[in-house]
Parts: structure tokens; sequence; C-alpha cells
């Protein structure tokens, strides 16, 4: 724009210079008016000495008239060149206002708040999950704690009241039993759990308006680096619609049975395993309206509500379960459960690069590894004859096959819907002793059986 306005004005300039020395030659060929024609009788010379003179005073004058242009140009072009000088700096600032701006966006994304749902009861001990979370959370502005008890319970009631305003306490109002088939008499718990569970995530996401939770039973204790990891998968989840969950449990996690040394690898995996998971608020749009009466973990677990959608799970697990009893009676409790290795080493997620999650990416990774690992005999494993440092792989082809090896290696041997826990395409990854092991269908798989359960 500064050039254009500068090749303007001295193209005035010429044009106005030109014409005043048109308009000379002009005056100069032509007499005054009134004059034409007429003299002086006896003053010889007269006409031509007036000719002389007014030709000098108009000379003059255009003289004066350029010379003060001249000056007037000069005092433009100093202007000019005054703001092009500014114009320059300015643009190198702004570019660099830019630069830092947009590296700004990119470390320091606006933080988003993700609350604490606790679920609890009649459990008093409710103090050691809350305790953890508190002394966990990085911002009780950013990471709100809900505790929502059902069951009535006064002496839970007023645990969790001690804390004041560090959470949030909210109470399940529909304290009555419910009508259940006679065969299901005995899981009168199991349908109260799920009506509790419909009641707060409804209060979560209706009543609070938030987006996403991070779902916490009363009888879980969390991990240092709890928060960190939930914060660094929160994007993920939300821009990867091939996941629905995330969670901080390995069901397979128990100590000597996970890599030591792998406190920062993640998995996707195709089981639900709850345990401390989050949501969106778009998923449970999504289940809500046919949410079950009962066993509602079971339920999630169905091709109907998974739709092929896999979570994000840790090698070593960001959760312990403390809780040997509850409306499960500790089944699992005492022959897993209570070994699971709870991570103890901070691991900074937000500022790892997480990308191989994304499914094309960890697929083509996964099934690679997996299916070029050998395959050796179960017994070679066991009784530790194998030479290398691995990965090895076992085959499965049935889910007879599968639980006789899960049972013999020592790792859960349940399947739901066909889908083995921790599994991802069919595939159980484990630690045993110093090895990568992989339990595995054979190549080809493409799909679960849901008969396999």
């Amino acid at each position: 724009m500064l050039c254009k306005r500068s090749s303007l004005i001295i193209c005035g300039a010429f044009l106005f210079v030109a014409w005043n020395a048109i308009l000379i030659f002009v005056l100069l060929g032509r007499s005054p008016i009134g004059q034409e024609g007429k003299g002086m009788q006896g003053e010889p010379g007269y006409e031509e000495g007036q000719r002389g003179k007014e030709k000098g005073n108009v000379i003059q004058e255009l003289m004066r008239v350029i010379n003060a242009f001249e000056a007037e140009l000069k005092s433009q072009n100093d202007i000019l060149h005054h703001i092009q000088k500014h114009k320059s700096l300015w643009e190198e600032r702004q570019k660099g206002n830019t630069a830092v701006k947009s590296k700004s966006d990119v470390l320091e994304p606006a933080p988003v708040v993700i609350p604490i749902l606790v679920i609890a009861c009649n459990r008093v001990t409710v103090k050691r999950c809350l305790d953890k979370l508190l002394e966990h959370r990085p911002s009780a502005e950013h990471y709100p704690i809900i505790v929502s008890q059902d069951c009535g319970h006064s002496e839970t009631a007023s645990v969790i009241a001690s804390y004041g305003s560090q959470l949030t306490h909210i109470k399940q109002p529909d304290l009555s039993d419910i009508s259940v088939p006679v065969a299901h008499k005995k899981f009168q718990g199991y349908y109260k759990i799920s009506r509790h569970y419909r009641w707060a995530l409804n209060q979560v996401f209706n009543s609070f308006s938030y987006s996403s939770v991070i779902v916490v039973e009363d009888d879980l204790e969390v991990a240092p680096d709890f928060f960190e990891y939930f914060t660094a998968l929160y994007p993920i989840l939300k821009s990867d619609p091939t996941l629905w969950c995330v969670s901080a449990w390995n069901d397979n996690g128990r100590e000597g049975f996970v890599d030591p040394g792998k406190s920062t690898l993640l998995y996707r995996t195709d089981f639900f395993p709850g345990l401390g998971w989050m949501l969106l608020k778009e998923l449970w749009l999504e289940l809500e309206p046919k949410w079950p009466a009962s066993f509602w973990d079971d339920w999630v677990r169905h091709p109907d509500q998974r739709k092929d959608r896999s979570c994000i799970r840790p090698e070593i697990s960001r959760t312990l379960t403390f809780g040997r009893k509850g409306v499960s009676l500790g089944q699992f409790y005492d022959k897993y459960l209570r070994f699971i290795k709870l991570n103890t080493e901070f691991v900074p997620f937000t500022k790892l690069d997480l990308s191989y999650l994304e499914k094309k990416k960890y697929d083509e990774d996964f099934e690679k590894e997996v299916y070029s690992a050998p395959i050796v005999a179960m017994e070679d494993l066991k009784s530790g004859k194998l030479s290398g440092p691995g990965p090895f792989r076992v085959q499965y082809s049935s889910p007879e096959s599968f639980k006789a090896l899960a049972r013999n290696l020592g790792i859960m041997d349940d399947l739901k819907s066909g889908v083995p826990r921790a599994g991802y395409r069919g595939v159980v990854s484990f630690f045993l002793r110093g090895r990568r092991i992989y339990i595995a269908p054979p190549v080809g798989w493409n799909r679960y059986d849901p008969s396999w359960s």
C-alpha cells in the first residue's frame, strides 16, 4: 500500500512540472490581453520591454512554485521513509507475537475440567479412597470430587461429610428395594448398583453439566500419576471415535505379570476393564436410554454396546482395589485382585508422545510384533527352557484351549462376549519370567465370537 502511494506522488509531481512547463511556453507565445497591436508613440522598443518584463515575472513565479513543490515533495518522501521503517518493525513484531502465541497455544492448552465421581455405599473405608484422591489431586478447580452415596449408611455419610468443602456429597434418593425375578433375588445388590450408577451419572452430566467424568468406586486407591494419566488421555479419547473409554486398570496386572521397567507403556484393549475409568458425555447419552436394570458392567461389554470400540489401559495399573467384601462376595479378589501391582513411579504422560495409540498405526505395529514372535509350547514356557529375550507366542483356537492356557500360565481365564480380559484383537499380552508373552488366535483372526463366554 505504501509503495503504491509513493509511486502516485512521484507520478503526480512529474505531471505538475510538465503542466507548468507547457504553461510557460503558452504564456511566452501570447501578447498580454488588451495590449495586442498597441504601443506608445515616441518610445521605441517599449512593447518588447514590457513583454520581457512580464516573461521574467512569470518565470520567477513559476520557479518559486517549483521550488516550493520540491520542498514539499522531499518532506513527503521523508515521511514515507519514516512510515516504511516503522511498518517493517511492526510486521516483525507481529510475526514474533504470532509465533509466541502459536507456541503457547500448543504447549499450554486451556486446562479441561474432569470431575471424579466416587460411587459409595456403606464402606467407611471410603476414607482411604478419598485420602489418596486428595493427596494426588493437582487442582481442586480442574478435578472436582463428587461422592455419590447410596444405601443411606449414616457412618459412611459422616466420613464423607468430614471432608467439608474439599468435595461434593450427593445422596441417591431412592433407597427402596427393587422388584426382581425370583431367580435373581440374591442379586438384589447388583440391581441397586445399576440404579445408582444411572442416577449418579445423570447428576454429573445433566445436573452439574460436565462433559466427561472419571468413575472411581469407594474401594479403590489411586496411583501418584492417576490424574496425569487421565489428563493426557482425555484429548485422545475425545478425538478418536474408535475409543470409548480410558481405564486405569490392567486385569492381568499382578506382580510378576507386568514389566516393571515399562510404567509408560499403554495398550488398546477390546475388554472393558472398569475400576477407575473415564467416559465422555456423548457416550452416556448413547447408553443411558437403554441402561440395564442390573449387571451393567457385563452389559457394556456386549457387542451391541461396544460396537467394536476399544479402551486404553496401562501396563501397570493406576488403581488398586482393597474391597474384598461387596456384592460380588470377593469374586477373584483372593486369587487375582489383591496382588495387582499399583504404579508408584510418577510418569509425565502429558509430555510423552502417545500417537502410537492411534488405531491404524497401533494395529499395524501390534500385529507385526505378535505374529512375528515364534510359537512355543506351554510346557517350555512353564519350565523356563526358552532361550532369547522374547517375545514369544502361544496359540489357541477355541474357548477351551484359551482357558487351559490362561489357567496354566496364571492369568485370568474368563471371557465376556468372547473377549478375554485385557485382550485386543483376540490377543492377551503379559509378562512371565522376564519375557513378553502373547496368547493369540491363529493368523487371520477377524472377529470375536460372543458364544465364547
